[in-house]
């Protein structure tokens, strides 16, 4: 059994994009390490060291049964089994408002009724499903159009106009240390930058406002859960005046090795700091 298991789903067997990057990292900070399908019913995720959820993108629709398997897999889990239930609600970004962290304002909602008036109290709206990844479900809704007929929860969200220009910035943490920048845009007439929607990520230059205010939302989250989490990537917007909190990804963030192969190097760093420190 490899000391660490880096957990995928089955559409992505052999890893996320750019894998390779990873495992050659690790290599060479002599941790051994393995892919592995999170609902395969052969592997034994308990006699790992630790299980690094990585590529499991086919959690939302199944996310009952993606929760009881990360409850299963133990204290090896990073991050925690309770860290991902939480995070894969997008309910938590009222919960970080909470804290005083600034986000793009959000509220979350139930039924048609609550999304009609919150899609009306806010005027152009981006209505997101509360479980959801990839922007799949994302929507832009004026008031008085129809809000669609698919069943909720949601949460709901002002357009940040400034994502049809600056895009998003993603930061990673590793630890408590903000150590890379991504630049995302989405496409001409698009507000979602992921690469299924036409959107380009880029490696952007890290500089000290969109590092603190990452690694502020990470203390946050742990504030939060009890627990700082171990890593995160987190997506920030230009509002009004200044930087916010779009989304804080501690499920499963993709490192965008394809695009960076470096940024496998924190994650290496932070398996091996784990894997010393384990029991």
């Amino acid at each position: 059994m490899a000391q660490v298991l880096l957990a995928t789903c089955s559409f992505f067997p052999d890893g996320e994009p750019g894998a390779d990057s990873l495992d050659t990292a690790l290599r060479e900070r002599g941790v051994e390490a393995a892919w592995a399908v999170w609902d395969d019913p052969a592997v034994d995720w308990a006699a790992a060291d630790l299980v690094l959820v990585r590529s499991t993108w086919d959690y939302e629709f199944r996310l009952p049964e993606f929760l009881a398997w990360a409850d299963a897999v133990g204290p090896g889990l990073v991050n925690s089994a309770a860290a991902l239930r939480w995070n894969t609600d997008k309910a938590y970004l009222v919960e970080l408002a909470a804290t005083g962290l600034p986000i793009v304002p959000t509220v979350s909602v139930e039924g048609a009724d609550e999304l009609r008036a919150a899609i009306r109290d806010v005027g152009t709206a981006v209505v997101k499903p509360r479980v959801g990844a990839s922007g799949r479900g994302v929507r832009l809704v004026t008031a008085g159009q129809p809000a669609g007929d698919d069943a909720g929860p949601w949460v709901v969200q002002p357009l940040v106009e400034s994502v049809r220009t600056t895009g998003e910035v993603s930061v990673f943490v590793f630890g408590d240390v903000a150590v890379s920048r991504f630049d995302k845009r989405p496409a001409a007439g698009e507000i979602r930058v992921h690469e299924e929607y036409g959107g380009a990520t880029v490696v952007g230059s890290l500089d000290p406002a969109t590092a603190e205010l990452a690694e502020a939302a990470v203390v946050a989250a742990g504030e939060v859960l009890g627990d700082v989490p171990a890593y995160a990537r987190v997506d920030l917007m230009w509002w009004e005046d200044g930087w916010v909190l779009g989304e804080l990804e501690l499920t499963e963030p993709g490192l965008y090795l394809d695009v960076q192969p470096d940024n496998a190097a924190p994650c290496a760093d932070l398996v091996a700091r784990l894997l010393h420190a384990h029991p």
